[in-house]
């Protein structure tokens, strides 16, 4: 979406970018992205000169979101150490923070990208795996019949890998 970077619109990008989250399912997203977004359209409106024209995108691939916002100023943001009682200043270290991972990139001769990624699966759960391979090897006869092999079929050691991608 396009905008003009002002503080009565990002309220409103916010809650446009909760409620796609919301229809993605992707509810345990919204406060981090939220937080981000209203980072990065807050350094639009302070600093992106000659105007505050912007556009955000939200982007899910596979197992990432990733929030962008282009404008068209191409001075490159910088993160500085803000002093311990500053009002401002936190707001790239806070998205860097917050997500998984962020940067910046040119956007033709006039303007920049700034973006940052969120995970969208949670890690994967270590005990759940051990616990069925225990109980294959206390029992690993009965295991085999369940799923209906024979004694007599032999598995090979070491079977190929398989991957999928998508796209």
């Amino acid at each position: 979406m396009e905008l003009q970077a002002l503080p009565s619109r990002i309220g409103q990008v916010r809650r446009i970018v909760s409620a796609q989250l919301r229809y993605w399912h992707l509810d345990a997203l919204i406060d981090r992205a939220s937080l981000g977004v209203t980072e990065l359209l807050s350094n639009v409106h302070r600093h992106a000169q000659p105007d505050k024209t912007c556009t955000v995108e939200i982007e899910l691939l596979l197992d990432r979101l990733t929030v962008s916002v282009r404008d068209g100023d191409p001075r490159m943001p910088v993160v500085d150490d803000a002093e311990p009682l500053a009002t401002c200043g936190r707001g790239l270290a806070m998205v860097a923070a917050m997500s998984e991972s962020w940067g910046v990139r040119p956007d033709g001769e006039s303007g920049k990208v700034v973006w940052f990624t969120l995970p969208t699966s949670a890690p994967a759960v270590a005990a759940a795996p051990t616990r069925r391979r225990r109980a294959a090897q206390e029992n690993p006869a009965r295991r085999f019949a369940e799923v209906g092999h024979s004694a007599e079929v032999l598995l090979p050691e070491h079977a190929p890998a398989r991957s999928a991608v998508a796209g």
